[in-house]
């Protein structure tokens, strides 16, 4: 089973994601990390290579086509990432989509408790990586990370434990596949 979860800044998409891959015993990858990955081989900040990846479209190709090959590699995964669902689907990859959300002044509550920083400048830095993310996305792909149209789910988060969150996206997969092979059975 691949699922990919995508979602906001402190959507609680990362913690969802580990324990949906825990229920399920299989792999996950983040794929936030691998971007991170990518800033320190290039030596530089995390901000600086946001705005670098805004005017150099190869960034965003070559996380891609990171985060492409480990899907195409693996099928019992579990994919975080804030396109990971639509890219995969764009190429045919057989993937569940989850969208996790919640407004943006809970996500920036999570946030600046997470970090130890003041909520409002947690804000204010959500607000500058959702524009710089949606602007990249739009110019590069033609794909606004808020269309939740693509998802196979959709969950707001803001009032669900991160545990309640990832039971419900096991059960609402593994009913899906279940469907899926029922329909493919009739199918053949």
């Amino acid at each position: 089973m691949r699922i990919a979860i995508s979602g906001p800044p402190g959507s609680g998409k990362t913690t969802v994601c580990v324990l949906v891959a825990n229920l399920l015993g299989c792999e996950f990858v983040l794929v936030g990390q691998i971007f991170r990955q990518m800033a320190i081989e290039r030596r530089m900040t995390l901000d600086t290579f946001s705005r670098l990846a805004e005017e150099d479209e190869t960034i965003d190709k070559e996380l891609d086509r990171r985060m492409i090959a480990i899907a195409q590699t693996k099928e019992d995964i579990v994919l975080e990432g804030r396109l990971s669902g639509a890219m995969l689907k764009s190429r045919k990859i057989p993937v569940f989509t989850v969208y996790l959300d919640a407004p943006e002044q809970v996500r920036a509550q999570r946030i600046a408790q997470r970090e130890g920083k003041d909520p409002e400048e947690v804000l204010r830095e959500i607000r500058l990586r959702e524009r710089s993310e949606r602007k990249r996305y739009l110019a590069f792909y033609g794909i606004d990370p808020t269309d939740r149209s693509i998802y196979d789910l959709w969950i707001d988060s803001s009032d669900l434990t991160a545990a309640k969150a990832a039971e419900a996206i096991v059960q609402k997969a593994r009913s899906t596949g279940a469907q899926d092979a029922r329909q493919g059975e009739t199918a053949g």
